[in-house]
């Protein structure tokens, strides 16, 4: 499984899972680009790794709830690299609470990162992307598993990547290009650490009783393999490392999420990925 001569784009890559997709990538053999929000010196240390792998690469400050940040990234890798060959969207925000307790800006928020930013990304995309090219989707086991309350608002925004995903496989297969969705399961990053609050409760619900390590993620099937395959576009893969990689049951994966940050001790936070 080679990458040699691809140019992918990673958004949220500067942690957690978008981090080690970004160097999984590298390691098979693309230039990466990556978007961060805030964590600067996190993404350059991911840009350095990269380099140090004999790759190119760049980083740059996008928020995702930001439509013009979102294209510009875009069209910045692909000018960086003179080419674009592998979107993955992996930024994310996460809001969790009672419905409502919600506030409107939560709920424009979630929305405008999680279900805008990939749409806008794909859109931006088409104009670089190579025929033949991937777009790969990180959404959440959520989107099919309710395990506890509070999750409605980061649920609908996960769920609506299914739609998404097999909308712009059906419309891009004739270019060659797949697109296909992830969905995670409880994952130790900052958003979800595996000390936190729900942790205990996540854990038990996994088939191996832990959470996975963000180094597990982008092993050759779903990511790695999303990015080389030619087939099967429009696919969605529960997967975690907390399970075994070809278990396919979405029962046995409980939903990554953001520790929730509380207002009052009650109303729920924001969150974002990289």
């Amino acid at each position: 499984m080679t990458l040699d001569g691809k140019a992918a784009l990673v958004t949220g890559g500067s942690r957690g899972i978008g981090r080690a997709v970004a160097l999984r990538l590298a390691q098979d053999g693309a230039d990466v680009a990556l978007t961060y929000h805030s964590q600067e010196a996190r993404a350059a240390d991911v840009v350095d790794q990269i380099k140090a792998l004999g790759r190119r690469a760049w980083a740059v400050r996008a928020d995702s709830a930001d439509a013009q940040a979102v294209r510009d990234a875009v069209n910045g890798a692909a000018d960086t690299f003179g080419r674009l060959d592998i979107l993955v969207n992996n930024a994310g925000a996460g809001a969790l609470g009672p419905v409502g307790e919600l506030s409107l800006e939560d709920v424009d928020r979630v929305l405008a990162v999680n279900v805008r930013a990939p749409f806008l990304m794909a859109q931006a995309a088409l104009e670089r992307l190579s025929d033949g090219g991937r777009i790969i989707n990180i959404g959440s086991c959520m989107a099919e598993r309710s395990a506890f309350p509070g999750g409605s608002l980061y649920a609908t925004s996960k769920t609506a990547l299914t739609g998404l995903t097999k909308a712009l496989a059906r419309e891009l297969g004739a270019r060659g290009i797949t697109v296909n969705l992830v969905h995670p399961g409880p994952i130790d990053t900052d958003m979800n650490p595996a000390d936190g609050e729900s942790a205990a409760l996540q854990s038990g619900l996994t088939a191996l009783g832990r959470y996975g390590q963000p180094s597990e993620k982008p092993r050759p099937w779903p990511i790695s393999r999303a990015a080389t395959a030619g087939t099967s576009p429009g696919r969605r893969s529960p997967w975690t490392a907390a399970s075994p990689p070809d278990h396919h049951r979405a029962a046995h994966h409980a939903p990554r999420q953001s520790e929730p940050r509380r207002r009052g001790g009650r109303a729920p936070g924001l969150g974002l990925r990289g």
